[in-house]
């Protein structure tokens, strides 16, 4: 949430006095998010809700996006056929069966290499893209909502009508 400083265009002041209130305003929100920090209960709130957040992301990463992935893609190239993906996948499944332990180990590997890379890749996109929003902000942003309107009510007790 932002203070809104009108435009010169609107015949509105500006310069100190909207410079002073934006200081204000940040003033105010970092105290209250200091004097919101020592409340026990928004501090559980706050690391219940990035835990939860991390292990969504997480799950989303690394168990969604490859699974999918890993499902959809040839299913598509099959043209939705089940039966053909299934003759395309038994042969390699056979040769996986009869290869010697080593190289199924070495497929195992590879194929564990690849859901984490394809994980982690989703991984830094999504927090990227859907960052924490911390309890902290939110009580903050509510409470200068408060403070913003009793500023205005404030400023236009002060400013002599015409």
């Amino acid at each position: 949430m932002t203070v809104q400083t009108p435009s010169p265009s609107d015949g509105s002041r500006t310069g100190p006095i909207n410079e002073a209130l934006l200081e204000a305003y940040w003033v105010e929100r970092q105290r209250y998010i200091q004097e919101i920090r020592k409340i026990p209960e928004i501090r559980r709130r706050f690391y219940r809700e990035l835990m939860i957040y991390i292990l969504r992301r997480l799950l989303w990463s690394f168990f969604f996006f490859p699974v999918f992935i890993a499902f959809w893609v040839p299913l598509v190239l099959s043209n939705f056929n089940l039966v053909i993906l299934i003759q395309g996948i038994m042969p390699m499944l056979q040769d996986f069966l009869d290869s010697a332990p080593q190289t199924q180990a070495a497929t195992v590997e590879m194929l564990l290499i690849a859901w984490l890379s394809v994980g982690f890749a989703f991984a830094v996109f999504d927090l990227i893209l859907t960052p924490f929003r911390s309890p902290y902000e939110y009580e903050a942003d509510v409470h200068m909502r408060i403070w913003e309107e009793l500023q205005r009510i404030g400023q236009s007790e002060t400013t002599p009508s015409p």
